[in-house]
């Protein structure tokens, strides 16, 4: 594989000692690792991925490169920055470049270690010390930055982000109950329509839902008694396939990270809709969430919440 001239400036690298290897998989876009050689001597990783240029690649890429860094800033040890985005010198290729995540340890998997394991000297070198559920709950606690022209935090993202190869605008809104109806289920809706064509039963189905249920489970009156709740950085893709354990950079401790983000300055629930619809997060993992970022009140609606995230 070469590596474009357009990468190699984004990341200042020498093309001498730099190569690139095709490095994992994706259901959307090649991925691949570039190796480096530092001016002081050490190697360093980078992770790209790639697509054929085009307005839904430049869109995808634009999207979870500033959602990776929207999580990273929150919570450095929660998952990878993004170093680069852009389009290749010749206008075919576009890309995305991130701090490699290093999955190759002995305990890289679904579960951390425990007492009696084997670890190697150097796994918790730099370890945070603390599990996904409460890197996750320490992102939900933390306000979420301020957009330019504003003078505190709202709903919305600086970018579309793409769910799958869903792209999901995130125009910025006070209420986190418009943004919802308008930004997610009435966008999908009218996706629907332009690919599909239009179902009256369907939109009625949907518009009953943004007018009634809507508000009366997460309203501006009803979300924390009438006091609102505070815009939160959420990954909005969070299922078992889009976390693991890893070294971030390739060195350090062995963390719980996550990655492949389509992030919304949102409330924190939201994120418990697709944790919730695909599974792999247990009971043990929502207790020691919740004693970091409590239910919303009123509380007792909490699960009539968290299914309406899932659609």
């Amino acid at each position: 594989m070469k590596l474009d001239p357009t990468i190699i400036r984004a990341l200042s690298l020498d093309p001498a000692t730099t190569t690139v290897s095709a490095h994992g998989s994706s259901g959307f876009n090649a991925t691949a690792k570039i190796s480096t050689t530092l001016k002081n001597g050490p190697r360093k990783n980078y992770f790209m991925k790639t697509l054929a240029a085009g307005k839904d690649a430049e869109t995808m890429f634009r999207g979870e490169h500033a959602s990776l860094n929207a999580i990273h800033d929150a919570v450095p040890s929660l998952g990878p920055a993004s170093l680069a985005t852009g389009i290749s010198d010749d206008g075919k290729i576009a890309f995305l470049v991130t701090d490699f995540l290093d999955m190759s340890s002995p305990f890289s998997s679904s579960k951390p270690p425990s007492a009696g394991d084997d670890v190697r000297e150097d796994d918790d070198v730099g370890s945070s010390g603390m599990s996904l559920a409460a890197k996750l709950g320490k992102l939900h606690i933390t306000p979420a930055p301020v957009p330019e022209g504003y003078t505190e935090p709202v709903f919305g993202f600086p970018e579309t982000t793409c769910c799958g190869d869903t792209a999901q605008p995130n125009r910025y809104m006070r209420s986190w109950a418009e943004f919802y109806s308008r930004n997610r289920l009435l966008a999908i809706l009218e996706k629907c329509e332009r690919n599909h064509g239009k179902d009256g039963e369907f939109r009625g189905l949907v518009e009953t839902v943004v007018e009634k249920v809507v508000p009366r489970l997460i309203g501006d009156d009803r979300l924390n008694y009438g006091k609102g709740v505070t815009p939160v950085v959420v990954h909005g893709d969070l299922w078992s396939g889009n976390k693991g354990r890893g070294r971030i950079g390739g060195k350090g401790a062995v963390e719980d990270v996550v990655f492949d983000p389509s992030a919304v300055y949102g409330h924190s629930e939201y994120e418990l809709g697709i944790m919730n619809m695909f599974g792999g997060f247990g009971k043990s993992f929502f207790d020691e969430y919740h004693k970091i970022c409590p239910k919303t009140p009123p509380v007792e609606e909490y699960q009539d919440r968290v299914k309406l995230y899932e659609l």
